[in-house]
């Protein structure tokens, strides 16, 4: 049985502990169904339903629940990844890799770190455990004000304007900004140009991933979702539109309509959650005082994210200084690379508002059990996309890049550049997932920034000297050893600066997935040798790894694959079970 909750005031700001300290505690009711769930659709329904999940989010939800909001954030997520992947082949095929792609490229560099500090990281880590306790107290009755709209309204004015005025100094600094960022570039006014555009991202993106917090925290997952849809869309259309008459600017401007389009859709659906508050009464805590929101823990946070970003950035500083072109290469391997990461880091994001709110209650050990599932598994995906990748990088990027500016020497640049990529995806889906454990108690903890700091003093090392040696490849190098040393450096501290996880057995659990993966590659580079089409190599590598994958899971029993699979089994059955009785 779980705990009940209750509040113990102490000046500027609330903690909930339980009253009875029981860790054998299990997870609460299932609820009925996802938030999301018909109320994008049903406006009176949605109303109520809202109403409901408003008042009472905190309840854990069960397996079920969380797989079918993961399946939806996953599918979202990577239609627009895959619209990311149309709009780098759209880009590839107008303007190639070239210099003026290049000075893109440069351009773009705010809206990856505004994307990383504002919607991706830094927002969501650092809000999403304000809102859950907000609606913890809303749920013990506290409704007047209500927890979370005065949240709502002492920090989002405050933050619109700090970041309205941040994104008019990017603007106005653009050149010095291009100079620092890629002193190599040979037409640093095209950079400049295309910067001023994409800088507007800066305010855009960061009320975006305000909305975007509070909806998850809410348990609403489809909205924030469609972020890169809307994005990814926008910067299509400009550049089909505009790019004959403008070339890559068309690109910069489609970052700025899309960074709008993207509040449009969050805020809207943001409005709709919290204007139908709950109708209860003003309790005896109405004169409660609120937990602020904390500035350590955003600088903490914001530190973090800028740190892990910054690998960027030296890729692009050492990069400018190769061939035309390298710079591109770099990208274009990256957004390929990626994709095994985002798709094994929608479950984190999916439960990290399970893990805030489970501490937000006290329970302590259905955050850790959490956590420690989560870690495995999203490790596990992450190293069979891996493996399926190394396998099939040069068809991969063919497929994908190979036609119009883009040429069979850009393919084979990025491919290897690619494989290499991949040797650091296990660390950097580890730091995706580690950062939000260290921070989902909602308290500031300077240790994943300094983790973050030692990693990037040792990627910008490495770059320094393998990018005279290997060129691009070097860097894609310095990449994988700096995020991977960051990753071991979190992995080693987590049980004493965040969630106390059981980090031996932990560590146990993880060096399974990589035996699997390293077996699957090798049956993957035998299956595809006997074919010569692209397609057909693709099929084959991807099936092969797979199917050695899944079977030496099995065999391991890594990130509990048995219970999974019997799980699945199991599932599936029923649905055949139920459409066949519906059949009769």
């Amino acid at each position: 049985m779980r705990p009940t909750p209750t509040t113990h005031h102490t000046p500027g700001h609330t903690a909930i502990t339980p009253v009875t300290p029981d860790d054998s505690t299990s997870a609460g009711p299932e609820p009925a169904g996802l938030p999301d769930a018909g109320q994008e659709h049903a406006p009176g329904r949605g109303r109520a339903t809202a109403r409901a999940a408003d008042t009472a989010p905190t309840s854990a939800p069960s397996g079920r629940v969380l797989a079918k909001a993961t399946l939806l954030t996953s599918v979202l997520s990577m239609a627009g990844a895959l619209l990311g992947l149309v709009r780098d082949q759209s880009l590839a095929h107008f303007f190639g890799a070239s210099g003026e792609t290049d000075a893109l490229l440069v351009a773009w560099t705010l809206p990856e770190l505004a994307g990383s500090l504002l919607i991706e990281d830094g927002m969501v880590i650092a809000l999403v455990p304000a809102f859950s306790v907000a609606l913890a107290r809303r749920a013990q009755g506290v409704t007047s004000p209500d927890p979370v709209r005065a949240l709502i309204a002492a920090s989002l004015p405050r933050l619109g304007l700090a970041l309205a005025a941040m994104a008019a100094v990017f603007i106005a600094a653009a050149p010095p900004l291009v100079s620092v960022l890629a002193p190599g570039l040979p037409d640093p006014s095209l950079a400049v140009d295309c910067t001023r555009m994409t800088a507007t991202c800066v305010l855009t993106f960061g009320l975006a991933g305000y909305c975007s917090a509070a909806l998850r925290a809410h348990r609403s997952y489809l909205p924030p979702a469609t972020i890169s849809l809307a994005s990814n869309t926008a910067i299509i259309v400009t550049m089909f539109v505009l790019g004959g008459h403008w070339g890559v600017r068309s690109a910069a401007f489609g970052v700025a309509l899309g960074g709008c389009l993207m509040v449009a859709v969050q805020a809207l659906s943001l409005w709709r959650r919290i204007s139908d508050g709950p109708r209860k009464p003003a309790s005896a805590e109405a004169g409660e005082e609120r937990r602020p929101l904390a500035l350590a823990l955003v600088g903490a946070v914001l530190l973090f994210s800028l740190c892990r970003h910054s690998q960027v950035l030296v890729e692009r500083y050492f990069g400018s200084a190769l061939p035309s072109g390298s710079i591109s290469h770099l990208n274009y391997a990256q957004k390929v690379g990626q994709f095994p990461m985002m798709l094994a880091l929608m479950l984190a994001i999916v439960t990290y508002p399970v893990v805030a709110q489970a501490i937000a209650q006290g329970d302590l050990r259905r955050a850790r059990e959490r956590i420690e599932r989560d870690l495995v598994l999203v490790a596990s995906i992450a190293l069979a996309g891996a493996a399926a990748i190394v396998v099939c990088a040069p068809q991969i990027v063919q497929l994908l890049f190979q036609r119009g500016a883009f040429t069979a020497a850009d393919t084979a640049s990025t491919a290897g550049i690619l494989r290499v990529y991949t040797l650091g995806l296990l660390g950097h889906t580890l730091v995706g997932a580690l950062m939000r454990s260290y921070f989902s108690a909602g308290r500031a903890t300077w240790y994943p920034a300094g983790a973050m700091a030692v990693g990037m003093v040792a990627t910008a090392g490495i770059d320094a000297w393998s990018a005279d040696h290997w060129g691009a490849r070097g860097i894609a190098a310095g990449n994988a050893a700096g995020i991977t040393l960051t990753a071991l450096i979190l992995l080693h501290g987590l049980g004493s600066h965040g969630v106390p996880v059981r980090v031996r057995r932990l560590v146990g659990e993880l060096a399974k997935p990589p035996v699997a993966a390293v077996c699957a590659a090798g049956a993957g580079f035998v299956c595809t040798r006997a074919f010569t089409s692209p397609p057909a190599a693709v099929a084959a590598g991807g099936v092969s790894v797979t199917a050695v994958f899944l079977l030496l899971a099995w065999v391991l029993d890594a990130a509990d694959a048995r219970a999974l699979m019997r799980s699945a089994s199991l599932t599936v059955r029923r649905s055949l079970t139920r459409k066949l009785r519906h059949g009769r």
